[in-house]
């Protein structure tokens, strides 16, 4: 997941509009949160074998694992976003079969925990050089854009009527920039130029190498390009030649 060197000032700029939408997305996920009822929590979200309960549990301590990036940044000291894929996946069972105030009330305090921490993060922190949970190194100013594509693509899976044509069109470019960049680790993964129909007007293409040449060309709207690459859409609705993806993460 390489990130573009960037000035203190830019970096920090660029965090800033994460943070900004970022809190436009949390606002939308804990209105659609505060519609469900317990009964609801515990029914089938869109992804395999997950409770909506799990989902926001996971959320939850997605929020605090990249406070544990953010504070990696801040002080130099490497602070892994997870103890270790085990624990992470302890943690989410354990939470999934609480009561939706309590699942509502921890997913409140996670996002204002991280998102007071990058707040006040400085911009000479933001060009820090930390780690994914993957292994694959990054620069600290695209944290706030990991947990932007979190939450976007989770209240998704949480199938309580929003789409991927409902995400915020002026990020919309962003996540997918930043979700094709995973495969860019990925083992197998096909060489890709993507064209894509942006909500507000206009193309922009990414490319990708990978293992394959001459690279597949996919073309298609922007929401639906997300949800391929993300693994919730099977590339029907985009034209070209669409590839196999590996798995999302």
């Amino acid at each position: 997941m390489p990130s573009p060197r960037r000035s203190p000032a830019d970096a920090a700029s660029r965090a800033s509009t994460a943070l900004d939408a970022l809190e436009r997305a949390d606002q939308r996920l804990l209105q659609a949160v505060a519609e469900l009822g317990d009964a609801e929590v515990r029914g089938a979200s869109g992804l395999p074998d997950w409770t909506r309960g799990h989902l926001l549990t996971h959320l939850a301590r997605n929020a605090d694992a990249l406070l544990n990036l953010v504070i990696w940044a801040r002080t130099g000291v490497e602070h892994p976003m997870y103890a270790s894929r085990a624990d992470r996946d302890a943690d989410i069972e354990e939470g999934a079969n609480r009561r939706l105030r309590l699942l509502q009330e921890d997913l409140v305090a996670a996002s204002e925990r991280f998102a007071a921490a990058a707040r006040a993060l400085s911009e000479t922190a933001w060009t820090a050089d930390i780690q994914h949970t993957s292994g694959t190194p990054f620069v600290a100013h695209e944290i706030p854009w990991l947990r932007l594509r979190e939450v976007w693509v989770h209240l998704v899976d949480l199938d309580v009527g929003v789409e991927f044509e409902d995400i915020d069109p002026a990020v919309l470019g962003e996540l997918i920039g930043s979700s094709l960049a995973v495969y860019g680790e990925r083992p197998g993964a096909p060489a890709l130029q993507l064209e894509v129909e942006l909500p507000e007007g206009g193309q922009r293409v990414w490319t990708l190498e990978g293992s394959d040449a001459p690279a597949a060309v996919v073309r298609g709207e922007a929401p639906a390009m997300l949800a391929w690459l993300t693994g919730r859409g099977d590339g029907t609705a985009l034209s070209g030649t669409v590839p196999e993806l590996p798995r999302w993460l």
